[in-house]
């Protein structure tokens, strides 16, 4: 199982943890990850990143497809691949409506054909294998729609970008999982339990046939985020973790469409997941926070002195063992943390 670290996105004034991205660097890990929202970009700190390490690959986990086009996506991934000897990793994502048409002001469409045509596009560009043509229900190259002069023309990168180039998509819904597995390197699940693989198995399978080729778990790399907190006081680790578990399966989506409440119901916890969406919803934030199960932030977290974090990872090791997860990717680590881990998993 490999490791990896989420470096994340700014608050209200940036900062960048280099510190731990070096000790992980160190240590052995594999990756470092960034991420944008309505702030911080997440090129710009993968770069910095690049540019002050040697051998740590660095990915955006993930970059706003609707805030860029496909070719702008791919121009820079090649850009920051040839300047990093291939230590690039490009993560995307459709996020969501809110942010897609409140912030970007663009039009958020259908997530999953954007998925699609997006990697697509992007596949096309690297392959070089001519001017790059496509017609899709959200792209079309050259553009010939409302507002198009005409003199667009098929285009084939100056660069010569790697073919092999790895891509990743966040999703953690049946059709993102399995749209992921066809199109995709890789997925970020946003949690996930070690135990609980069937959880997108059917999903995962889906996209790998559709896929054809062969493809499965061996050419795929579910890499979930884990957050990770140590200390002695159980509940003041598991505190900032159900605040963030409130936000989302609570608040990051309408009432009777939100990813991460039917993702926490299948993962067993249907009652809890609707009693925190009904507090969140209804203004009951505290509330909601306090229902988040105790036994459902042990499941999908490490938190605990260091001997509970080694317990617990024997359980994500094992299911790293039977090719069900590829890489973790540690979120909310400290450099104390990032040792506890690799002490027992590299």
């Amino acid at each position: 199982m490999k490791l990896g670290v989420l470096g994340g996105y700014s608050g209200a004034h940036f900062k960048l943890p280099m510190d731990l991205i070096l000790e992980a660097e160190k240590l052995g890990f594999d990756s470092v990850w960034t991420s944008e929202a309505w702030g911080s970009d997440a090129i710009t700190p993968a770069t910095w990143i690049l540019a002050n390490t040697t051998k740590i690959k660095v990915g955006t986990a993930i970059i706003q497809m609707p805030a860029r086009t496909p070719a702008m996506a791919a121009m820079t991934a090649m850009t920051l691949q040839a300047m990093s000897g291939g230590r690039f990793i490009l993560g995307l994502g459709p996020s969501g409506p809110q942010v897609i048409e409140g912030w970007h002001g663009v039009p958020y469409g259908r997530p999953l054909t954007r998925t699609r045509e997006y990697v697509a596009i992007i596949r096309k560009i690297l392959a070089r294998d001519g001017p790059v043509t496509f017609e899709g229900y959200h792209y079309q190259m050259p553009y010939t729609g409302e507002g198009a002069t005409g003199l667009g023309k098929p285009l084939k990168s100056i660069l010569h970008g790697d073919p092999d180039l790895k891509i990743y998509t966040a999703a953690i819904s049946p059709g993102g999982v399995r749209t992921a597995a066809e199109v995709a390197d890789g997925f970020f699940p946003f949690y996930a339990m070690p135990e609980r693989f069937d959880a997108f198995e059917d999903s995962l399978n889906e996209g790998f046939a559709k896929a054809g080729g062969g493809k499965s778990l061996k050419d795929f790399d579910v890499a979930p985020f884990v957050r990770i907190a140590v200390g002695d006081d159980l509940e003041a680790c598991r505190r900032p973790i159900k605040e963030n578990l409130a936000l989302y399966i609570g608040g990051m989506g309408a009432r009777d469409k939100n990813f991460y409440t039917e993702f926490t119901k299948r993962l067993g916890y249907e009652e809890a997941a609707l009693k925190i969406q009904d507090l969140y919803l209804d203004g009951k934030r505290l509330e909601a926070v306090a229902a988040v199960p105790d036994d459902l932030v042990d499941a999908i977290s490490l938190i605990g002195p260091r001997e509970r974090i080694h317990d617990r990872l024997a359980a994500w090791k094992e299911a790293a063992g039977r090719g069900e997860v590829g890489s973790m990717l540690l979120a909310g680590a400290t450099p104390e943390a990032l040792r506890i881990v690799a002490e027992a998993v590299l």
